[in-house]
């Protein structure tokens, strides 16, 4: 084993995931180096998830991704279709799977939930990454040690085809290795909750079944004919699908799984398809479910963000998005405490936030009946406290109008009190702090955030309310403004606490 010389970066992230990508790209997008390692050196080509959620889709547009995104998925609403046999989709019945259709996020978000498989969109993430001079990437690569210090992180990185190691020394680091995370194990946090709850098999086969099920265009087909019992899945343009069925759906039970071939599946496949299409049977393999979380989502200066923090079961499709949402909110608090825009206190909101949230996710993911889910409920969830979507009058959404840093939503009449508060309060500020951007709505999209006459509506970079402000009394001017902005911006980058911060914003909104 060769030690090669050691190597400094800010903050070095072990997994090249859904979780340790977004984690990346928010840090680098906001100008803080980063380096990424993975033991893989190419991409699974298995489609582990096909659901994008509505919040993930507004986080893709945020960088420009969602048309690249949405064109390598497929135009279907999300919905569980339940029927004997994908020939006869007609006769079948819907249900709910927590998923807005195309007319519900019209009214909530200026895009729409997906359907993409992971393993298209992992390489999209992959590429734009690539792209910012922040980021370094090495694949074929994995965190083996780590040794934490007053400071900083001391891990070893190992490359997988020579063997030589490396020490490379982080102010932090994240544990997004997936669910068998050895940064976690090696800071000695355990997981809680079932490991097998069901074991199934997942095939990855091409056939022309939108022909069979015409205009009943789902994300999910439950088939219950006896021999080709199952579910189907669209997984990508063309005829590309996932089949997955249960051991206990076979009469053989897990002995039976374990027998399965591809002949044998593609069997199974034409059976629920009730309609010979000779599918081409790519790959296989077994799929155990989990619903575990991990006692604590932090230690010392290293954090756990997706599987390493919590493994959901496929139901729900819950999995990939609650990873992506966590390396975002990570990642953004990451860079403004590396940045100095906040004090190493806002780091703690980022399990204060996100574990509330996971819970919920592993906990539906554990029932039998997980993948179904009002729609309702679960968007609450999914937008997590964010403020609401409208339209301005340009033609831009307010979330499109939020940048890395604060966000002073504002009416016409308030315009420049806020404008001369927000200068008063950087001008106050005696250390570096996030960019102040104050944002003038008009009336219409300003009634629709709850702003008021002259009051206003501070925002942070995730979309979350920092502070609401009323309108004022007559003769209020700029200083009695720049009060309480001051305090809200002090709150928001931790520099202070405010009294009610017992409960966070996305707790808040799942109790709602």
């Amino acid at each position: 084993m060769i030690l090669t010389p050691h190597r400094t970066v800010p903050v070095l992230i072990a997994g090249a995931g859904p979780a340790g990508l977004t984690t990346a790209i928010s840090l680098a997008r906001a100008g803080v180096a980063c380096m990424v390692v993975d033991r893989r050196t190419e991409r699974s080509a298995h489609p582990r998830a096909t659901g994008v959620s509505t919040r993930t889709m507004e986080l893709l547009r945020a960088w420009g991704l969602d048309q690249e995104i949405r064109d390598v998925g497929v135009d279907a609403e999300w919905r569980l279709w339940t029927c004997e046999t994908l020939a006869r989709a007609a006769d079948g019945s819907g249900q709910e799977v927590g998923y807005p259709s195309h007319e519900q996020s019209a009214v909530v978000s200026p895009t729409a939930p997906a359907c993409v498989p992971q393993d298209q969109l992992e390489p999209i993430l992959l590429r734009h990454l690539a792209s910012l001079e922040a980021a370094q990437i090495r694949l074929g690569a994995s965190v083996v040690g780590v040794e934490q210090f007053d400071g900083g992180v001391q891990a070893i990185v190992r490359d997988a085809g020579s063997g030589e190691t490396q020490v490379v020394h982080a102010r932090h680091l994240v544990g997004a290795d997936g669910a068998h995370s050895s940064v976690r194990d090696a800071l000695g946090i355990g997981m809680h909750g079932p490991d097998r709850l069901a074991v199934g098999l997942s095939a990855l086969f091409h056939a022309p079944l939108w022909e069979l099920v015409g205009a009943h265009r789902y994300g999910i087909y439950v088939v219950s004919d006896p021999a080709g019992a199952g579910v189907f899945l669209p997984a990508g343009r063309g005829d590309r699908w996932l089949y997955a069925v249960h051991a206990e759906q076979l009469p053989g039970g897990i002995d039976e799984l374990n027998a399965l071939t591809s002949e044998r599946i593609a069997q199974r496949i034409e059976r629920g398809a009730g309609a010979p299409l000779r599918p081409r049977v790519q790959r296989f393999g077994q799929v155990v479910f989990a619903a575990q979380l991990a006692e604590r989502f932090r230690r010392g200066d290293v954090f756990l963000v997706g599987d390493a923090a919590h493994r959901t079961s496929p139901r729900g499709g819950t999995g990939m998005n609650t990873a992506i949402a966590d390396g975002r909110d990570l990642g953004w608090k990451l860079a403004w405490t590396l940045r100095g825009w906040a004090a190493p206190e806002l780091l703690d909101s980022y399990e204060a936030e996100r574990r509330p949230l996971a819970e919920h996710n592993v906990t539906r993911s554990a029932r039998p009946d997980g993948s179904l889910a009002e729609v309702g409920q679960e968007l609450r969830v999914d937008l997590g406290g964010r403020i609401p979507h409208a339209w301005t009058a340009a033609g831009r959404s307010t979330l499109d109008l939020l940048g890395d840093g604060l966000t002073l939503f504002t009416a016409p009449d308030g315009e420049r009190r806020w404008q001369a508060a927000a200068a008063a309060t950087s001008a106050a500020t005696t250390h570096p702090a996030p960019p102040l951007a104050v944002r003038a709505l008009d009336a219409v999209t300003a009634a629709a955030l709850g702003v008021r006459g002259d009051g206003a509506l501070l925002v942070r970079p995730d979309a979350q309310p920092a502070g609401w402000f009323p309108p004022g009394d007559d003769g209020d001017d700029a200083d009695s403004a720049a009060q309480p902005l001051h305090a809200a911006v002090a709150a928001a980058t931790a520099a202070e606490r405010p009294a009610t911060s017992a409960q966070s914003p996305a707790l808040a909104a799942r109790r709602a």
